[in-house]
């Protein structure tokens, strides 16, 4: 795939394969909860193995490239791993929000009709996926980045199926369901967008950015995905979703060396 026009790219993926993702909602309108959580797992296992091999591994590279000793180019991809997870999570705790299953959370979450906290939710989901995909993108190097945008349109299309499917069990309308699988796309993109920007302003910036984009992607997995798949007694599937995405993205990572 040539890299001739990443920015494009990366927002075609980051909202093409979401709103690919959640056309056959309108027609199916059902899924059984233990291939939710598969999907689900799957996307971790997919975002899980990205972090490590199209993020975090780059950034230890690229920082080695700038003359920082091994040890050193590692402490400090290490640190800003940490930094991009602490700022997610204080979007978290201060962003209200409410997930499917683990009900509403954040400041004044109350206040708020539950299609925005849905929306909010999202954004807080889908932002780190974004800058992970315009960050790679903003390398301008296909091995870097083609996995990374391989990886998450491939996961963003099984993610975008299930939020709707998920609206549409929690008595949203169809067009209002797909709506908002569309936000996650769109909120995708404009990561994707920012994370592109930042990166071409200065080349410098690239191994801790890439650390970053890893440690928000991280926290998401962590916090919200790995959890959530397993909240409804299908851990097994949720499980069995995740080792089989993460093998995916780690056999993708290298054949597009």
């Amino acid at each position: 795939m040539p890299m001739a026009h990443p920015l494009l790219l990366a927002v075609l993926v980051t909202f093409g394969a979401t709103a690919l993702g959640a056309l056959p909602a309108l027609g199916l309108k059902h899924l059984s909860e233990h291939r939710k959580d598969f999907l689900l797992g799957m996307s971790g296992g997919v975002m899980l193995s990205a972090t490590c091999f199209s993020l975090l591994l780059p950034a230890v590279d690229r920082a080695r490239a700038q003359g920082f000793a091994p040890l050193l180019a590692a402490t400090l991809v290490a640190l800003m791993l940490l930094t991009g997870a602490a700022l997610i999570h204080v979007a978290n705790e201060l962003t209200p929000h409410e997930h499917f299953y683990q009900g509403r959370q954040g400041v004044d979450a109350k206040k708020l009709k539950r299609i925005w906290l849905f929306i909010l939710a999202i954004t807080i989901h889908n932002i780190p996926e974004g800058l992970a995909v315009g960050v790679t993108a903003g390398t301008g190097d296909q091995a870097i980045a083609l996995p990374i945008l391989i990886g998450i349109g491939f996961q963003d299309i099984p993610e975008g199926l299930v939020v709707a499917l998920a609206l549409i069990a929690n008595g949203y309308l169809l067009r209002d369901a797909f709506f908002v699988a569309l936000i996650t796309g769109v909120v995708e993109a404009i990561g994707a967008v920012a994370g592109y920007g930042f990166v071409n302003l200065t080349q410098s910036v690239l191994p801790w950015t890439l650390a970053g984009a890893g440690g928000m992607m991280l926290y998401v997995i962590s916090h919200e995905m790995i959890p959530e798949s397993h909240s409804r007694g299908n851990a097994k599937f949720a499980t069995g979703g995740l080792m089989i995405g993460f093998a995916l993205m780690l056999v993708l990572d290298i054949a597009l060396q």
